[in-house]
């Protein structure tokens, strides 16, 4: 970590863009916590920095600041954190609200409705969550990139998560024109692609100075880390769920007769989500809003695991990637646990996250 702070520190002194994207739980926030109460000493950096990070990490950031850096002062761009009538006072009078602060906090979200956020020059730009503006074309990634600083940071634990434009995208914010336009870059690509060994050789050198990645795998970062253990739990379908899903099949068979190009490929993706929703319970796919146990072969294996977790008093943390089936699961597992679990999707209430982590921890 403090090998981290000193390189972001190093760049930022240069006036360029850094990438953080150490693994989840090796301290980004730490680090820049620490980079900013470094900054607060040197009187030539007296402007106040920005940080713009998702909703559900407000608390997380304000609780790391009290517990590592309670001399950094700070105002939160927020409703959750402040109150309406303040906000419009910071609109009106930005001057006034940031001459005695050192950092600024806001989310994605806000920075479309708080427009002044860009036209004040900041001392650095922080983004938490980076991959946030991985979508060049959405209009949070556009309002973020025209944000003014004197240095740029992004926090992320996957700089590419799904395609190279992703990478570009971040870059285009890091360090404008180094990548070229998303149209050179495109091409650049796919002449890399084209090689005959160490194909991304040469894009992996050209950013490989700005960004710091490490890994909680590397065992000179974090000797006494017990290694990760992946173990997938095969699930089978009710005889409700097979019945569904072979008539899905059948259906997309008939109507990608015909079609090509795009077409075919929306078709194939809508249907990717039907399976997947019939393999969760058929009334996810149904939307009858039944969910009865039984019907679902996941529910029942999901079942099996956590008994086994409540008989031995411990936790478990289940992820789904649709809200919707957040409360069928919660009544499901209430159950098994015997005893109320704690719900958090991107609608709850920013004020709630913190206390249901808390009660969590």
């Amino acid at each position: 970590q403090v090998t981290g702070r000193n390189w972001l520190r190093f760049l930022a002194n240069l006036g360029l863009g850094a990438c953080l994207a150490d693994d989840m739980g090796l301290g980004k926030t730490v680090q820049v916590l620490s980079l900013l109460s470094a900054m607060k000493g040197n009187r030539s950096a007296e402007t106040a920095s920005l940080l713009v990070l998702p909703a559900s990490l407000l608390g997380n950031w304000k609780a790391e600041m009290k517990r590592f850096a309670p001399t950094l002062t700070a105002c939160f761009i927020h409703p959750s954190e402040t109150d309406p009538a303040s906000l419009a006072a910071m609109a009106k009078r930005p001057d006034k609200t940031l001459e005695t602060i050192d950092l600024a906090l806001t989310t994605y979200g806000m920075l479309l409705r708080q427009t002044w956020l860009r036209d004040v020059n900041w001392r650095l730009v922080i983004l938490d969550e980076a991959q946030a503006i991985k979508n060049p074309s959405a209009r949070q990634t556009r309002s973020v990139k025209q944000l003014k600083a004197d240095a740029r940071i992004a926090l992320t634990g996957t700089p590419v998560e799904n395609r190279l434009s992703d990478l570009w995208s971040l870059f285009d914010f890091l360090c404008p024109g180094l990548l070229g336009s998303a149209a050179k870059f495109k091409k650049f690509v796919k002449d890399l692609e084209d090689r005959g060994h160490d194909r991304y050789a040469p894009l992996r050198n050209l950013v490989q100075p700005y960004v710091l990645r490490r890994l909680k795998t590397d065992k000179r970062i974090i000797a006494d880390l017990p290694d990760k253990t992946e173990m997938k739990a095969f699930c089978g379908l009710s005889k409700k769920q097979a019945a569904l899903y072979a008539r899905s099949v059948a259906e997309l068979a008939k109507a990608l007769e015909g079609l090509d190009g795009m077409k075919r490929r929306g078709l194939v993706l809508a249907y990717l989500m039907r399976f997947k929703q019939i393999c969760n319970h058929p009334s996810q796919f149904s939307g009858d809003g039944g969910y009865e146990p039984a019907d679902s072969g996941k529910f029942d294996r999901l079942r099996e695991i956590c008994e086994e977790i409540a008989s031995r008093q411990e936790k478990a943390l289940v992820f789904t990637q649709f809200r919707e089936l957040t409360d069928p699961i919660a009544a499901f597992l209430g159950g098994v646990f015997g005893r109320e679990g704690l719900v958090l999707h991107g609608g709850t209430a920013v004020k709630r996250r913190r206390a249901l982590i808390d009660a969590f921890q």
